[in-house]
C-alpha cells in the first residue's frame, strides 16, 4: 500500500479500495451539512464569508446520515484494531455522526472540545456566540483496547500536566490561512495544525499510517509530516489536492517531537508471574516479603498465585489487599530474599525477558 499520497477522488469509492486493517489512525473533517438558508451580514451589511460550498449541502438528514454511514462503514473496515479514529464537527452534525459511530460498533474513548480562542461572533445576536466543535475519539470496538494513547508524551507537550479534554486553540488566521489568488481563504473550513498536532500526536506512532478521507488543502497530511508519520489523504476537489500537494511538498523540517519516543515503546512485554515460576525462577513454597514491611509476607502456590492469610490472588491483588488501596503493581511490591540478599521480582522479570524475549 502506497502512504504519502494524495488520491483525488469521491472518498467512499477510495475508501473501499483500501486493503482491510491497513491504517493507524484516522482523522475525518466531513461536511458539517450546516443547512444555512440565507446570506449571514455583519451590521455593517458587509456578507459574512460562511460555509456555503456545495460540498457542504445534502438534500435531507436522511441523505447525509447515508452518507455518514458508507464513509464510517469503510473507516471501520480499514481501521487496524490497535487502531483509532477522530472526527470532527459542530452542533450541526456531530450528534448525528456519533449516534451512526456508536450503531456501527466504534467505541467512544473521548469527546474532546476544541475550545475556539477567537470564535467568529454571532452577528444576529439570536444565540450565543459559538465557540466550540467536538472531536469524537474512538477505538474500532469496545474490545479492541490496545489503541494507541502517549499518556506522557501528551504530558509532557502539556508543560508536565495531564491533558484535559478541553483544547484552547485559536481559529485558522494568519500566515497560517492558505488563500488564493483573488486573496480570499482557500478552503472554508481549514483547522489549525496545533488541533491535528495533538490529534496525531497523541494516539500514534512513529511511521504509522494517518488516513484523512476529506483531504482538503492538506493540514493532516503537512502535520503527520512533520511529526514523522505517514499519511494517505483522499480529497476529490482537483484544486484541493493542487494546494495540499504544494503545501506538503514545502515541509523539509521536522518537530521537535517527532523525535520524541513514545511510550509505548518503554512498555513492557506482558510477562505472567506464573512464567517465573514455571521457570523456577521462583519456586512454589517460596515466601515473598512485602516492599514497606518484611514482617508481611506471602506463599508462592504453583500456578503462580499468592497465599496470605488464608486469601488467594495475583500479586497485584494480594499487593492491593495489604495496602487497603484499589490497585497495587506487584511487580513493585514484592521481594524475594535468598542468600541473605532481597531482589525485587521486578528485577526476575527484566531476566526472564533478557532470556525468552530478547529485551
Amino acid at each position: 500500500m502506497r502512504t504519502n499520497i494524495i488520491i483525488h477522488g469521491d472518498c467512499i469509492d477510495e475508501l473501499k479500495k483500501i486493503p482491510a486493517q491497513a491504517i493507524d489512525l484516522i482523522f475525518a473533517d466531513p461536511p458539517y451539512n450546516m443547512q444555512l438558508k440565507n446570506p449571514l451580514y455583519r451590521p455593517n451589511n458587509t456578507k459574512v464569508d460562511g460555509v456555503d460550498d456545495p460540498w457542504d449541502k445534502f438534500d435531507s438528514f436522511a441523505e447525509y446520515d447515508l452518507f455518514c454511514t458508507a464513509w464510517l462503514t469503510e473507516c471501520r473496515r480499514i481501521l487496524k484494531d490497535s487502531g483509532s479514529i477522530w472526527v470532527i464537527g459542530s452542533y450541526h452534525n456531530i450528534f448525528r455522526i456519533g449516534n451512526i459511530m456508536l450503531n456501527l460498533g466504534f467505541w467512544i474513548l473521548n469527546d474532546v472540545t476544541w475550545y475556539k480562542a477567537n470564535p467568529m461572533p454571532n452577528f444576529m445576536g439570536t444565540r450565543f456566540t459559538n465557540a466550540t466543535e467536538t472531536l469524537l475519539w474512538c477505538s474500532k470496538s469496545e474490545r479492541c483496547k490496545k489503541y494507541t494513547f502517549n499518556h506522557k508524551m501528551m504530558k509532557r507537550y502539556n508543560n508536565d500536566k495531564q491533558m484535559t479534554s478541553v483544547w484552547k486553540i485559536g481559529l485558522c488566521t494568519g500566515g497560517e490561512r492558505i488563500k488564493g489568488a483573488d486573496g480570499k481563504k482557500a478552503h472554508s473550513t481549514q483547522k489549525p495544525e496545533e488541533l491535528l498536532k495533538r490529534v496525531i500526536l497523541s494516539s500514534t506512532r512513529k511511521d504509522d499510517v494517518v488516513l484523512d478521507p476529506f483531504f482538503g488543502t492538506g493540514t493532516t497530511g503537512t502535520t503527520a509530516k512533520k511529526l514523522g508519520r505517514k499519511f494517505i489523504g483522499i480529497e476529490r476537489d482537483g484544486d484541493y489536492v493542487k494546494i495540499a500537494q504544494d503545501r506538503i511538498d514545502s515541509v523539509h523540517t521536522l518537530w521537535e517531537e517527532a523525535g520524541w519516543i513514545e511510550e509505548e515503546q518503554g512498555r513492557r512485554t506482558r510477562v505472567p508471574f506464573e512464567s517465573l515460576v514455571k521457570e523456577k525462577m521462583i519456586r512454589a513454597g517460596d515466601v515473598l516479603y512485602a516492599r514497606k514491611d518484611c514482617g508481611v509476607t506471602a506463599l508462592v502456590l504453583e500456578n503462580g498465585t499468592l497465599q496470605y492469610k488464608g486469601v488467594t490472588g495475583s500479586i497485584h491483588k494480594i499487593g492491593a489487599m495489604i495496602q487497603q488501596t484499589p490497585f497495587c503493581n506487584g511487580w513493585k511490591f514484592w521481594y524475594t530474599v535468598k542468600n541473605n540478599r532481597s531482589r525485587l521480582i521486578d528485577e526476575l522479570r527484566d531476566e526472564y525477558m533478557q532470556k525468552h524475549c530478547g529485551l
